[in-house]
């Protein structure tokens, strides 16, 4: 296996592996699983969306997204109500326990990843970033909106 391109996709995989093994043990410690947490984070810092945002935000497949939102109704850390401009709609809404969850799990969540980015310096993380950036089609949609003006 001498070619760059698997190599650099097994070790994106293993990083990326490593990151989720390690915060699914905050959520775990907080009885949430990782789809709860996304879902959650979404509503805490995006405010409320409908269920077809959240589901956008946080890169999730159709099936899973009704019964995260269920399990989280029922655990009274979100709420689902029709959409009044759109009947067809449902919005989420964090409730209060929701938010008092959030502001203890997301900061020790957010301190995890970056000491396990902090390996790299920031010129480093910056670069990274950019390389991200550029293998998810960002860097080519910007150049492509920066060429139209």
């Amino acid at each position: 296996m001498n070619k760059v391109e698997l190599k650099i996709f097994i070790g994106m995989s293993r990083a990326l592996n490593k990151i989720n093994r390690a915060t699914n043990k905050i959520y775990k410690k907080y009885g949430l699983t990782s789809g709860q947490f996304a879902v959650l984070e979404a509503l805490y810092h995006k405010g409320d969306l409908s269920v077809g945002e959240v589901q956008e935000k946080v890169l999730s497949t159709s099936g899973t997204i009704p019964v995260i939102v269920r399990n989280l109704e029922n655990e009274g850390l979100l709420e689902k109500a029709i959409d009044e401009k759109d009947k067809r709609r449902f919005i989420l809404h964090i409730t209060k326990k929701g938010r008092d969850l959030m502001e203890l799990v997301y900061p020790e969540n957010e301190a995890l990843i970056i000491s396990m980015m902090n390996i790299w310096s920031k010129e480093e993380q910056e670069q990274i970033l950019k390389y991200m950036k550029k293998f998810g089609g960002i860097e080519k949609q910007k150049n492509s909106k920066d060429k139209l003006r």
